[in-house]
């Protein structure tokens, strides 16, 4: 339960600060922050922390605060993303409390229940290690992931930053192979993080976290959400999506 008191700790610590900005996208900047800070505390209270759960810690600290000061820096000098205004406008007569329970209390039990595999990497059961073979191929898996989010996310920062770019869709380096790549690479990161915390029966039965996580990527709040706003903004997106794979890297269709 340490874990989940971390999260529930840290994103009422991060809504009292939101709420005090007037920004309530601040959630976005801490989500990969607030796994940071799950990991850590349970890894300091494990006395005898197995190689593989120290591993998944680090593992899961350089993701994490990666992802924040990515998303930091990409949004201090945007105005406020309009979903959680609209979130505000259709609160009636309770809005902070509808944001809170809605987007800061969901993120908590997201972000206890998706770290759930290297929460039981920490537990000192008496159990074998991860067999290095598993853990080398886990550790793998998260490099292939945190290549496709930190390319990926670079090649969209520069495309940007050109004004001639502005309203046309990025179809190049990796983002001709996936019309997602940081999504994508979110994904494996999670698998292998799973696979590299996976040396006892009860992380073999935390399957589901990376599953919960690739669905929210996928067919959540990531993919669909992101698409009908490209529709909506960017002419060229429908043919982009016509021949460029939705998720896994593909070659591109011909026309």
């Amino acid at each position: 339960m340490l874990a989940l008191a971390v999260a529930l700790a840290v994103v009422i610590a991060t809504f009292g600060i939101a709420a005090h900005r007037r920004r309530y996208d601040t959630i976005d900047s801490v989500w990969g922050l607030g796994f940071v800070v799950i990991t850590g505390a349970g890894l300091l209270a494990a006395e005898r922390p197995a190689p593989s759960a120290v591993i998944t810690a680090l593992l899961t600290a350089v993701w994490g605060l990666r992802l924040s000061w990515h998303i930091l820096l990409r949004g201090r000098s945007k105005p406020e993303d309009p979903r959680y205004q609209a979130i505000l406008d259709r609160a009636g007569s309770r809005p902070r409390l509808r944001m809170f329970v809605r987007v800061y209390l969901a993120q908590a039990l997201v972000m206890w229940f998706v770290s759930l595999p290297v929460q039981a990497a920490q537990l000192e059961l008496g159990g074998p290690s991860t067999p290095w073979f598993v853990l080398w191929v886990g550790t793998t898996l998260w490099t292939v992931g945190m290549f496709f989010e930190v390319i990926g996310d670079a090649q969209l920062r520069r495309f940007r930053a050109d004004p001639a770019n502005a309203g046309k869709v990025l179809d190049r380096g990796l983002w001709r192979f996936t019309r997602h790549p940081n999504y994508f690479g979110d994904a494996c990161v999670w698998w292998g993080l799973y696979l590299a915390a996976a040396h006892q029966a009860v992380v073999l039965a935390t399957v589901l976290s990376p599953l919960l996580m690739t669905w929210l990527l996928a067919r959540g709040s990531g993919k669909p959400v992101l698409e009908r706003h490209m529709r909506r903004t960017r002419p060229e997106y429908a043919d982009y999506v016509e021949r460029t794979s939705g998720f896994f890297p593909l070659p591109p269709k011909r026309r």
